[in-house]
């Protein structure tokens, strides 16, 4: 797809489905009244664009989107890493977004993944100081698009069988007007952290109650079958084949559902959020401090170890003190901290998508912002700076981790990044 997997199995697996459907998407959407028309706002542009390589346009039959060419200066004067936040954005919008749909480009428009960051990098922008009036329209963009991909149901959908047919966020575009398909759990999650920092910044109610609705969808994910090893977690997707359930899918639960806590005040959310975290350390801790990525049905655990999961799993612990007050969540948070920065050296954040740091580094900036122990802000200051010597190409795209070319999902992640460095910490959760 356009937006590089990375190299991981069970990413390529959830991708390879998603691929048939896509091709077919532009022409459904073109002939439906589904979506939403919204103006970009434009901006003025980074570094002049090189011309993408011919596999990148390679999309589909059809003439490329029209785009914005026409420049519109932000009226707050950043610098520092404020500053390379919004040259980073502007490049995202500038080579990605299309004009009309609310959406991104992909195949021929992105899958909820990196639509779910490249809101998160919206959110983000907004949260720098002096930037949420000039964010406003962008942020409505990103919730125009987003309804593009709510699927109400699942209900005869041809793609398969679903465990859950509640109201979420399909892997694609949605029907009618895309071919929808499975609901990841963890890209609702990501989604729905980021509509909850929305709702804290604009009180916007569509964005509450989107996230609600992702919550309800994750609270019937459980899996209580007590014949499961270690029975609980919410799996991969909704899928009725899934049989993996994810520190990426329970770690950013317990996330969601303490912002919602905190917003609506339902003890219902704290108390799933306690229960998926718990689940997490009880099946999923390594003995070398750090979360192993997922557990089968018979209890085969995948070792796999990855910034993200162990970030999540700090923000987590993290959330769970400020509203317990207890400390041994935050003492939990601290040891996995420790044990993640140790073994996360900033060779190793080098070798993943930078989504995948992104999450990491947005946790552990806001573990700082309660502790003021761990180096977050340093680590992540020193990854942005590889990245903008090493990653960033001349067009202002930043290519992913090990890959060559560009991608949204890696754009978004930079932007976010930048823009969590110049924020207060109160817009992190």
């Amino acid at each position: 797809m356009t937006e590089n997997a990375p190299h991981r199995p069970r990413w390529r697996a959830r991708l390879r489905p998603l691929r048939a459907t896509m091709a077919t998407a532009g022409c459904a959407l073109a002939a439906s009244g589904a979506l939403a028309s919204v103006a970009y706002p434009a901006y003025a542009s980074g570094p002049v664009a090189q011309p993408r390589p011919a596999a990148h346009r390679a999309r589909s039959s059809a003439p490329p989107p029209a785009r914005h060419a026409h420049s519109k200066p932000t009226s707050t004067v950043l610098h520092g890493n404020a500053a390379r936040a919004l040259l980073a954005f502007q490049a995202m919008q500038k080579d990605y977004y299309i004009l009309g749909s609310g959406l991104y480009e992909g195949e021929p428009f992105s899958s909820l993944w990196p639509f779910s960051e490249a809101l998160a990098a919206t959110v983000s922008m907004a949260g720098i100081p002096g930037m949420s009036s000039s964010m406003g329209r962008e942020v409505n963009a990103r919730l125009i698009g987003l309804r593009s991909y709510l699927d109400e149901s699942n209900a005869g959908a041809s793609e398969g069988t679903y465990t859950s047919t509640l109201a979420a966020f399909d892997a694609t575009v949605a029907p009618p007007a895309g071919p929808g398909g499975p609901k990841f759990y963890d890209d609702n999650d990501w989604v729905g952290i980021a509509l909850a920092r929305l709702y804290r910044l604009t009180h916007s109610t569509s964005a509450l109650t989107y996230a609600e609705q992702i919550m309800a969808f994750e609270i019937a994910g459980w899996q209580s079958d007590p014949e499961l090893a270690c029975p609980g977690g919410i799996p991969f997707s909704n899928s009725s084949e899934n049989t993996e359930r994810n520190t990426v899918t329970n770690a950013p639960t317990a996330e969601l559902a303490v912002q919602l806590y905190r917003i609506t005040g339902n003890m219902r959310y704290l108390q799933f959020a306690e229960m998926a975290y718990e689940w997490v350390r009880r099946c999923l801790l390594e003995p070398s401090g750090l979360y192993a990525d997922h557990i089968f049905p018979r209890g085969e655990v995948d070792p796999t170890l990855w910034s993200y999961n162990q970030g999540t799993m700090i923000g987590a612990g993290t959330l769970l003190f400020t509203v317990t007050h207890d400390g041994a969540y935050l003492q939990q948070a601290r040891q996995t901290a420790r044990a993640a920065l140790s073994y996360f050296t900033l060779e190793r954040l080098r070798g993943e998508n930078p989504f995948f740091p992104a999450v990491y580094l947005h946790n552990l900036l806001y573990l700082d912002s309660v502790t003021h122990d761990p180096p977050g802000p340093k680590l992540a200051q020193a990854y942005v700076n590889y990245a903008w010597a090493h990653l960033r190409l001349a067009n202002g795209l930043f290519r992913g981790g090990e890959a060559s070319s560009a991608e949204l999902l890696a754009q978004a992640a930079m932007v976010q990044i930048y823009a969590l460095l110049s924020s207060p910490a109160g817009t992190y959760f």
